[in-house]
């Protein structure tokens, strides 16, 4: 018959082999997070998405009666110095029976100035209406050429299969002549 012979473990050697265990099960953590580390980094906007997460825009040299397109967040968005008559008419226009009925003072913080993106609310074509010569609708805001959407002065859809109004990005006056969209 063979016997076997039993070790028995001192505290010396437990802890040398709680150490190891310890050790071992440390390295694998920091090498997992330091093989994680550049997916998740990965994950993050790049620098030139947050550098166009806010525009400001100088107002002062945009005439009234004018229409000026600014990129931001890959996107377009018309800023319409709006003349008193087109101001009036958005107005007048309120009660009508829009499609997506908006008031044109919930539309624009200050009456004299639009700010909407400039994408159709149905497939995402851009609305012509920005340029003096180019089609504006049969309400004198902006037409989306690819099926037919007519937006009227305060960018609210008036005809057309667009579901909704040109949407509005989040934008404050930092002054009279200055606006920070985003």
């Amino acid at each position: 018959m063979m016997t076997i012979k039993s070790h028995t473990w001192n505290e010396e050697g437990n802890g040398r082999r709680d150490f190891i265990f310890v050790t071992a099960g440390a390295m694998g953590a920091i090498g997992t997070a330091m093989l994680a580390w550049p997916f998740i980094d990965s994950m993050n906007p790049s620098a030139d998405v947050s550098a166009l997460a806010s525009v400001e825009v100088d107002l002062t040299p945009i005439e009234v009666g004018q229409r000026i397109t600014v990129g931001w967040r890959g996107k377009p968005v018309f800023i319409d110095h709006r003349i008193a008559e087109q101001i009036a008419l958005a107005r007048r226009d309120d009660g009508d029976d829009l499609p997506d009925p908006e008031a044109d003072a919930a539309r624009a913080q200050h009456a004299e100035w639009l700010i909407v993106v400039g994408v159709c609310t149905h497939l995402g074509c851009v609305p012509l209406g920005q340029g003096p010569a180019s089609p504006r609708g049969e309400w004198g805001g902006w037409f989306c050429p690819c099926h037919g959407s007519h937006y009227d002065t305060s960018g609210r859809i008036r005809k057309g299969p667009a579901p909704r109004n040109l949407d509005l990005p989040p934008y404050r006056f930092l002054d009279d002549g200055q606006v920070e969209i985003g």
